[in-house]
This record gives structure tokens, C-alpha cells and sequence, in this order.
């Protein structure tokens, strides 16, 4: 897909603290400023172990960005003691750094069945897939790592075969909750293993690492089935139209929501979406979607089926503007095009972020005459301030650390734990970078590591930093002013030129005759600087950048970026 990239990092590491032998260490490395990016780094002695691997998508400001992944100098400073990866689930923001991250630090990987082969895939795709080694844990099975011990717990989410980690060191037990919800119901396999988590409680918990997304809210997440009986009722009411529906590609019971729905109304569906397509085609081949023969259709076939027997799964519900849905909306899409009638479900809720995004693709899908459904074909898979508090009150940790969301969210969660009789002192809102010691007698931040976000784009450039990022914005605001002249640099003086050319760059008048001013301006300023000095090729970029500015902010107040191009003889 993309190279690496970069900005370096938000802080500094501090002096390092020696440790007594009954602490720990907790470093979370991301997902504690904005959803996405998570990766906890845990450290005891000679050993670290990773929690997660996620990267977040950049957003408008970030020009010409594709994705953000976390800053890891503190993991390559310390590689001989990282034992490896868990990871708790297969979504992007767990598991999309892994491809980068692992060329700088390439230790094992460990997850449940569909998040490994997410993994797999994913790898496969960067030609990593042999130089990386992977095993598939069951639940409840424990794995020794160094000087830890780490047993996978399933829990419920919006994917299949997520988990909780109980991780298990002399200086007691730290669970690391993942995304979770508790859903009784769950679409595909078991119920969350609140047994086992009450039994850990009755160990002795020291902390608990515990998702906030949606600690915000009051009372407890809706079962992720409750969503195929309003699938059911929109597939019903739309019976003449054909059905477009927009949702995560890893959402794998969802999507398995809507093929029931589709076959019931007896009707085809198209897979639409690279990530959409590798996703099904991996949890088909792992049994954990189920598709009635002669149901799935290519793209090509739709012409042999008319509207209302067809329905298009696809990606693009968060408005990403490479995503299929985007594509159809922009009429960019090679072999779909949005029709006057056509009902599109979206079905999911809005990232922090997107708001924007998924109004402009709503709004170009209306114009087009077509029916824009949201907000009543999804439950969320985090869990409430209800479920938050069932598991705080089974595990009874020593210390709660609200993790995987904005302030706000942590906030949210950090009130639960308060009311729940929680002492202050033994609620900790860490930030990316921090280092938390615990023990069983004390909590404290002892110092930070170097941590925040690397960029990552299509361009090949090792370094793109926040001052390529402010470069790109100049452009995009200001526009550009090039100038290219020909000087003989041994008899300083001008051979031919200047010449102007504007890009981007908008001005309230006659360009042509700002044009020829600047020209005239550049070129009585090179040969005045010419007849007083010894050519110098930078000295003459500064007299042209000079010139043009203090020209054209008489004009526009900010001007255009200027590139001066000097051709010598």
C-alpha cells in the first residue's frame, strides 16, 4: 500500500527510574489522546510485552496523509526485551500499524483466530507474511512471555473474536478489557466470559486497562441482533428499490445481518470494497459468516437482475474518499453509478472526525434522487457506563486506568469509577508517553517516553513531519509563484528571463498586468543586486523571494509561496 512516513513525537524521554522488583510499568504508546492508534506497551524487568498495534486515518488537515501510526523509539531503544504482540481484535485501529510497526521491531504476534488472519492478509499485502512470526491463542489458553503470563478472555464486540487479556507478573494482574461490550446475544459464537472475569476478581486484581468509548452513556449497549429486525423492516419497505448498504468492512456480524435479510427478500449481493471483499472472503474461509450458495454476484452480473433483486454491501460509511461508496457518490465508481430510487443504509455511526465527510457523501447521494437511511440499522460494540461498572465490580481492580478514547471519554469513565467509591489517587487518566509504576502500595507517573504520531503516505519520502504538513496547507491556501531566470554567474548578468507562472494563487484584478509588474520588479532588483555584489546562487533566490513578496502582500495581505528557479551559464 503506502510507505512509511513520519512526524517524531510529542515528547521527550525522561532520565529512566529504577524499579523495585514488585512494579510495574505501563507505557501507553497510543489510543489515549483520540480513537485509533492504540498500542500499551507493558514492562517488568528484562521483559515488555505489546498490547494492540492500531493506527487512526488523518484527517482534512493532514494534507496528502493516508493514515497516522505510533511512534515506537522507546520499543526500538529496548527491542531485546520485547517479547511480542497481543492483540486483541482485528479492527484498523488495533491491528493497522502492524505491517510498519514490525519492520522496526519484529517480535511474534498473538491473537484469536480472525485476528491473525486479518494480520495474515494484511502482511501478505507488504510481503512480510514469511518474515513474521504469528500463532492463533485460543481462549483461556496462557502464554509465558519473559517475565509475564498472558491468558485471552472473550469478550463481545463489533468483530468477531475479541478478548480481553489477563496479563499476570510478580507484581500482581493487569486486565486490558480491548473493545468490548457485553451482549448476551451476540450474533455469532459465545456470550463474554463474565465467569472468568469474576474468578480473576477473586484472585486479586491490581489494575484494569478498560475501553471509554462509550462511557458517556447511560444504561447498557443494545445486542448487535436487535439490528437484523430493523434490516428486516427496511429491506420490507423498500421492497421495489435497490438496496446500497454502507458499513465497516471488519463488522462481520453485520454484514452477516444484511445477507440473511437479502436472502429472505430473495435477493443477490454484491461485495463491493477491497477491504470489504478480503475481510468476507477470510471469515467465510474461518466459518464465521455463513453465505447461501448462489447468493454472492460479481459487479459484472447486476445486469442480469433487476434493482429490486439486488443489494450492495459496501465500504465507505465514514465517507473515506477513496472508499466505494465515495466513488458512486462522485460517480468516479468504474461500474456502479447511484440511481434516482436507490435506498442507502448507512450503517454505522459516525467516527470523531468524519462528520463533515459522511454530510458531503449524504448530501451528493440525495441530489442524485436516491433515499439516505442512518442511524437505524446500527447498535455500537462498546460498552455503556453499565456494562463499565459490571466489569469494574467483578474484577474489584486495585487500580482503574480508563484507556482507548478522548479526554472526555476517559473522563466519563473515570466518574464511573469515582462513584463506584473508587479513591481518586487510584483512578489514573495517563496520557500517550506516560509512565505509570504500579505496585500494590502506590500509583505514580514517573516520566514520559518519547511517543505520538508518525505519518504515513503513497509518496516514498522518508520524512514527510509537520513541516512538510504546513508547506502542504501554504499551498492549498496561498497558491505558488515560480520564477525562472538565466544568469551568466561569471560576468554577472541576466541572460534571458525573468519569467512568472502562477498556480493556486488568486488575485481581485488584471493578472496579466501583475505579471508584468513582478517581472519588472524581480529584474531590477537582480540587476541592482548584480552591479553591487559577486553572484551567489542562494543570495540571488533570496533578492527574487524578496522582491515578489514585498510586492504581492501590498496586493494580498499573506501572497503566494514563491519558487525561484535560476538556471546558470
Amino acid at each position: 500500500m503506502t510507505e512509511k512516513k513520519t512526524k517524531k513525537t510529542t515528547k521527550k524521554e525522561t532520565k529512566k527510574v529504577t524499579k523495585k522488583p514488585d512494579q510495574v510499568r505501563i507505557i501507553p504508546l497510543g489510543g489515549m489522546d483520540y480513537i485509533g492508534m492504540n498500542m500499551t506497551a507493558i514492562e517488568y524487568g528484562d521483559s515488555i510485552i505489546v498490547v494492540d498495534c492500531g493506527m487512526a486515518f488523518a484527517d482534512d488537515s493532514l494534507l496528502g496523509i493516508d493514515l497516522i501510526i505510533p511512534d515506537v523509539s522507546y520499543l526500538k531503544q529496548n527491542k531485546q526485551k520485547v517479547k511480542g504482540f497481543y492483540i486483541t481484535h482485528g479492527h484498523e485501529d488495533h491491528i493497522g500499524a502492524v505491517p510498519y510497526i514490525l519492520k522496526e521491531v519484529n517480535a511474534p504476534i498473538y491473537g484469536t483466530k480472525l485476528s491473525i488472519a486479518l494480520i495474515r492478509k494484511k502482511l501478505a499485502e507488504h510481503k512480510m507474511e514469511q518474515t513474521v512470526r504469528m500463532k492463533v491463542v485460543d481462549y483461556g489458553e496462557k502464554l509465558k512471555a519473559g517475565q509475564f503470563s498472558i491468558e485471552f478472555i472473550r469478550t463481545n464486540h463489533s468483530i468477531s473474536d475479541a478478548a480481553a487479556l489477563a496479563i499476570s507478573c510478580p507484581a500482581g494482574i493487569i486486565v486490558h478489557t480491548g473493545d468490548f461490550k457485553v451482549d448476551y446475544t451476540p450474533v455469532y459464537g459465545d456470550a463474554i466470559d463474565l465467569w472468568r472475569l469474576a474468578e480473576l476478581g477473586r484472585k486479586g486484581i491490581l489494575a484494569v486497562m478498560s475501553d471509554s468509548t462509550n462511557a458517556m452513556r447511560q444504561g447498557y449497549t443494545m445486542s448487535e441482533k436487535t439490528v437484523g429486525e430493523t434490516f428486516d423492516m427496511l429491506f420490507a419497505k423498500h421492497s421495489k428499490s435497490r438496496i446500497i448498504v454502507a458499513t465497516f468492512a471488519s463488522n462481520v456480524d453485520r454484514v452477516q445481518q444484511v445477507i440473511n435479510t437479502a436472502c429472505k427478500y430473495k435477493r443477490k449481493v454484491i461485495l463491493e470494497g477491497r477491504s470489504m471483499v478480503n475481510v468476507i472472503e477470510t471469515a467465510q474461509e474461518l466459518g464465521y459468516i455463513s453465505v447461501p450458495a448462489n447468493t454472492l454476484i460479481s459487479v459484472d452480473e447486476m445486469k442480469n437482475y433487476p434493482d429490486n433483486k439486488l443489494t450492495i454491501i459496501t465500504t465507505g460509511s465514514q465517507g473515506e474518499p477513496m472508499a466505494a461508496l465515495s466513488r458512486m457518490a462522485y460517480k468516479n465508481h468504474k461500474k456502479i453509478e447511484i440511481q434516482q430510487g436507490d435506498a442507502i443504509i448507512f450503517s454505522s455511526s459516525a467516527i470523531p472526525g468524519n462528520e463533515k465527510a459522511i454530510s458531503n457523501i449524504m448530501n451528493e447521494i440525495a441530489q442524485m434522487g436516491a433515499k439516505v437511511i442512518f442511524q437505524q440499522t446500527h447498535v455500537s460494540g462498546h460498552a455503556c457506563s453499565e456494562e463499565i461498572k459490571l466489569i469494574y465490580s467483578l474484577l474489584k481492580p486495585r487500580y482503574v486506568i480508563p484507556s482507548h478514547g478522548e479526554f472526555r471519554q476517559r473522563a466519563a469513565n473515570r466518574s464511573i469509577a469515582l462513584d463506584m467509591g473508587y479513591n481518586s489517587k487510584d483512578v489514573i487518566m495517563a496520557e500517550t508517553g506516560d509512565i505509570i509504576e504500579l505496585s500494590e502500595k502506590s500509583a505514580r507517573k514517573v516520566g514520559t517516553v518519547q511517543a505520538g504520531g508518525i505519518y504515513v503516505d503513497n509518496s516514498g519520502v522518508e520524512d514527510v513531519g509537520r513541516t512538510v504538513i504546513q508547506d502542504r496547507k501554504d499551498l492549498s491556501e496561498r497558491g505558488v509563484l515560480i520564477v525562472s531566470v538565466c544568469i551568466d554567474k561569471e560576468n554577472n548578468f541576466i541572460v534571458s528571463g525573468p519569467e512568472v507562472f502562477t498556480r493556486g494563487w488568486v488575485y481581485d484584478g488584471d493578472l496579466d498586468i501583475i505579471l508584468d509588474e513582478i517581472k519588472k520588479i524581480i529584474y531590477n532588483n537582480l540587476i541592482d543586486y548584480l552591479d553591487k555584489n559577486r553572484y551567489s546562487r542562494g543570495k540571488a533566490k533570496m533578492v527574487i523571494g524578496d522582491s515578489v513578496r514585498r510586492y504581492t502582500r501590498v496586493q494580498d495581505r499573506k501572497g503566494p509561496m514563491v519558487l525561484p528557479f535560476i538556471l546558470e551559464v
